[in-house]
């Protein structure tokens, strides 16, 4: 609940005549015309959102929570056998019922099947599916899946959307997001060393070996390489 009055005073010296001229006038902000108004922000959940946290908290209570131990048992005995990365049966068993419940691609605000939602709606969603560092792979909506997933439903043609965009959305495949370039450590945002210019069918490719399944990847090709103010503190080593 927020009250102000805000009263803005400006002077304005005339000298046009003999002997300054000033005049006092008094502005009204539009906070003003709210003096002594009583104002709200809303904050409160829409109906859908209530029955989505509803649903998601049931889900929690049934099946998140109950396999915690049981997701890392599975973790701990594919470390031992030299396969971390393997997918959990866990996690892969539970995504069916995670689409039976409606609580499938929350995350994805605007896309044929996607639930629609605002940052605003799906945050209090995200906010539970956090509490569980694995959960949010169970809904679909883990990273980078859901950056990548949102950039292919904005940005991808109809051919890349079907090759990519429709096998994660299912959650049968999963993806990935670097950046690396071979002369610096690209990571560092402010150190991208390269730019992409079209320059006949000549490419420089760096490739990056990602230590989880990923079935399918996109790859850009970058061109030729500009100088970066930053070079010089990330060189690599000889």
């Amino acid at each position: 609940m927020i009250h102000r009055k805000a009263l803005v005073r400006i002077r304005v010296l005339n000298s046009q005549h003999s002997g300054a001229t000033v005049a006092l006038l008094t502005l009204s902000s539009y906070v003003t015309r709210l003096a002594n108004a009583e104002q709200t922000m809303e904050f409160s959940y829409s109906e859908k959102v209530q029955d989505l946290r509803a649903r998601m908290l049931v889900f929690f209570e049934q099946h998140i929570y109950p396999n915690e131990h049981r997701f890392n048992a599975e973790i701990e005995a594919n470390t031992k056998a030299g396969a971390r990365w393997t997918p959990t049966r866990v996690i892969e068993e539970l995504k069916p019922l995670a689409k039976a419940a409606g609580l499938w691609n929350l995350f994805l605000p605007e896309f044929e099947g996607a639930a629609g939602l605002s940052n605003a709606e799906y945050a209090p969603l995200a906010e539970i599916t956090g509490r569980v560092l694995w959960a949010p792979e169970v809904f679909n909506c883990s990273a980078p899946d859901t950056g990548n997933m949102e950039v292919l439903a904005r940005y991808g043609n109809a051919e890349q959307q079907q090759r990519w965009l429709q096998p994660l959305l299912a959650g049968e495949i999963r993806s990935a997001f670097a950046m690396t370039e071979p002369d610096v450590a690209s990571s560092d945002a402010t150190n991208i060393d390269l730019k992409i210019e079209r320059d006949g069918d000549h490419d420089h490719r760096a490739f990056l070996v990602v230590p989880i399944r990923v079935a399918r990847a996109l790859q850009a090709r970058a061109g030729c390489r500009t100088r970066s103010r930053h070079r010089e503190r990330h060189r690599r080593a000889p």
